[in-house]
């Protein structure tokens, strides 16, 4: 009896080896290719045929400084302003403030109520700015009527922690208004989106809430008189003006710049 058992153990042992060499054997299942994930990759400095459908125009083309002034100039600065890469570029001057060689520089219309996106870079320790809203105002420089979102190294630039409740890190309203949003640190690339309509300013710092304010309403007008800026008449006033980029004597470097403007 016993061999009888064991007769029937081997057997049932090679009955089940056989069966799983044969489903080794088996061809694997191929991996479904059909379904594949593209994502369609946006060249810098261009505009994509919806964002033309819709109105939008390229302020910076990659290449060239069409477009572009000096700010209280009939042309585009000599030095302090480069193409480079498919960017804008501001050279740091090695002082600062004080040392900017090229000085500010606009766009050579004035816009009302638009959508403006760009993105910009700065260095370690860097300070820069976007203006808009700004008047050509002989022998005073752009701050003085512009609005300005601030372009700054907040990890590094003292600026950072100056003023009140952080309203001079980047992406905030300069020295009146912060930001909800913090920025991208220095060397990597951060997103600004502005939008103004009929008197009302929306901002927006990498996809983020950034301020939001109403020009001419009482609470505007209090902020104003409670500022640095009290003293000048234009600052806040102007309904149509420049976009400008500020050369504060510091490496930064500002692409994708473009609007739409709003009907």
């Amino acid at each position: 009896m016993k061999k009888v058992f064991f007769a029937i153990a081997i057997l049932a042992a090679l009955v089940l080896g056989s069966t799983v060499t044969m489903n080794s054997c088996k061809p694997a299942k191929k991996a479904d290719t059909t379904k594949v994930d593209t994502i369609a990759v946006v060249a810098d400095n261009t505009l994509t045929p919806k964002e033309k459908a819709d109105g939008w125009m390229l302020l910076f083309d990659g290449k060239t400084t069409t477009g572009w002034r000096g700010y209280n100039k009939p042309s585009f600065p000599d030095s302090g302003w480069v193409v480079e890469n498919g960017t804008l570029r501001c050279l740091a001057s090695g002082n600062g403030e004080a040392g900017g060689k090229g000085g500010d520089i606009i766009y050579d219309k004035k816009f009302k109520d638009f959508d403006l996106t760009l993105e910009w870079k700065i260095s370690t320790g860097g300070n820069s700015g976007v203006f808009y809203l700004g008047e050509e105002i002989p022998n005073e420089p752009i701050w003085k009527s512009a609005l300005e979102d601030q372009v700054l190294d907040d990890a590094v630039h003292p600026d950072a922690k100056l003023g009140v409740n952080g309203d001079r890190k980047a992406g905030s309203l300069y020295d009146l208004i912060p930001s909800k949003t913090p920025e991208k640190p220095a060397g990597e690339w951060n997103k600004v989106e502005i939008m103004v309509y009929q008197g009302t300013v929306v901002t927006k710092l990498n996809d983020g809430p950034g301020v939001e304010f109403h020009l001419g309403t009482p609470d505007w007008e209090k902020m104003i008189k409670a500022s640095k800026f009290k003293d000048f008449k234009e600052f806040g006033k102007i309904r149509a003006g420049f976009i400008g980029l500020q050369d504060h004597g510091n490496d930064v470097w500002f692409k994708n710049i473009k609007i739409k403007e709003l009907q």
